[in-house]
Formats: C-alpha cells, structure tokens, sequence
C-alpha cells in the first residue's frame, strides 16, 4: 500500500465505517491517499457524512449499505464491486455489536446476531474477497477484536465468544494465507470511548478509567492510527492478536 493506490482500482474496504473506529480508519486511510469502500447495515446519513469527508481528501470513496452479518447481502455487494471492475487490497473487518446480560438472558437471537456480526461477518467478507487476494499474491487483512477475546468478561459472554473467534479465526487464517503474501492480524481493543461504551455512567466511567494503568480510555482515532500502520507493515507481520488497552489487561 501506498499513496499511489488514489490514482488505481485498489481500494481498502472498511466495515461498520458510520462512526467510531470504522469512521476513523476510515479518514486516516483517505487522509493518507487510499481510496475507500466503506460500508454500514443501516446509518445511510451517517455513511454519507463519512463520504463526503474522506473525499475531501482528494481519494474515491465507494459507500454502500450492506448487512455483513448476512452472506447473501455480501455476495450483492461483491457483485456490484465486479460489475465496477473495483478490486479491494485491503480488508478492516470492523463490523461489531455489543450484548450486556447475563448468559441466561441472552436471548437465542441475541447470541445468533452477535456471533453473526462480529464472526461470521469475518467470514464472510474475507471468504469472497480472498480469491482476488491470492491471484495478486498481496494484501492485508485487519479483523477489529477485544480484549475480552483474550479473557473474556462476565455479562458478555456472547460477544467474548465472539471476539474469540475472531482472534483463532485470524491465527488460522493468517497461516493459511502466508503462503500468498497475505497478513492477516487482529487489533484486541481495551476500553475505547465509542458509542459502544456510551451505556456506562459517569461514576463507571470513572472507576473503569482508574483500574487502567494508562489513566484513560483509548480514543479512536488512536485505534485507527494503529489499524493503519499495521496495513502498512511489512506482510511478514501476520498472526498476531495486538492488544491496544493502555495496559489494562
């Protein structure tokens, strides 16, 4: 990747890109001169804001609304990119939900959106965009996890197992496509103040923000920063699980 990928077809594809981190990397990949594609399941206004700042940075940005919990809506989407003769380079798997409660108040469709979200999703996008991948034997694959993938958290069982999978999805995945000149790592995320996080009060806030040893929680502007820099890494980085937590965990 580099500030030439403006002037070509190669885009990088963003998931979830409507705000928070997905919005973020969205704008640090324009603002370093890659074109985009960015998606969302239902913030249409929120995408087009998303639009309209990255073009301001002189780069193509493609927004579509797409349900990448769903393998049908992707492979709709992967046509129309066909139909445009548009190739992606490079993946961020972002696209999550959160479920807070206890295992036996999770509802069956609740553990099914989750695990469709912020799993099988990863499945999905990297299942049809791979092929092109390998036949350019290059491009890079960045799956959005959390450090309760790495320990899971009480009340959160759903999304734990979920962020789990992500993390061996990116271990077993990356060896598969090493061969072809592909990384593929996971960004295990602490607290970052997103909308995510916007249920705790002010009191948890706090208490949450004094058991991390950097003081505060992450922004996520600073993930997308991190996201970046991994895309832009030597391939030869690939495996890795990346815990960004400000030392908390």
């Amino acid at each position: 990747m580099n500030n030439e990928s403006a002037a070509s077809n190669d885009y990088v594809l963003v998931t979830g890109a409507s705000r928070g981190i997905g919005k973020e990397t969205a704008l640090t990949f324009a603002a370093h001169g890659h074109n985009l594609i960015i998606l969302s399941r239902q913030n249409s206004e929120k995408l087009k804001e998303v639009k309209t700042l990255a073009e301001q940075s002189g780069v193509k940005c493609l927004s579509f609304l797409t349900d990448v919990s769903d393998f049908d809506s992707v492979l709709q989407f992967r046509q129309q990119l066909q139909e445009m003769q548009i190739s992606v380079s490079t993946i961020i798997n972002n696209a999550g939900i959160g479920f807070f409660g206890l295992l036996q108040d999770t509802g069956i469709n609740d553990w099914e959106q989750v695990i469709n979200t912020n799993l099988s999703s990863c499945f999905y996008i990297c299942k049809v965009f791979i092929p092109q991948m390998i036949a350019r034997q290059n491009g890079h694959i960045i799956n959005i996890s959390s450090v309760w993938g790495n320990v899971g958290a009480a009340c959160e069982v759903a999304y734990s197992a979920s962020k789990g999978g992500v993390n061996a999805f990116t271990k077993a995945l990356a060896k598969e496509l090493a061969p072809s000149g592909i990384s593929v790592n996971a960004i295990a995320c602490g607290a970052i103040d997103t909308e995510m996080n916007s249920r705790l009060s002010a009191e948890e806030r706090q208490e949450l923000e004094y058991e991390i040893p950097s003081g505060r929680m992450g922004t996520a502007a600073e993930a997308a920063e991190l996201i970046y820099g991994i895309a832009v890494s030597n391939p030869y980085l690939t495996g890795q699980i990346i815990t960004f937590d400000g030392g908390w965990t």
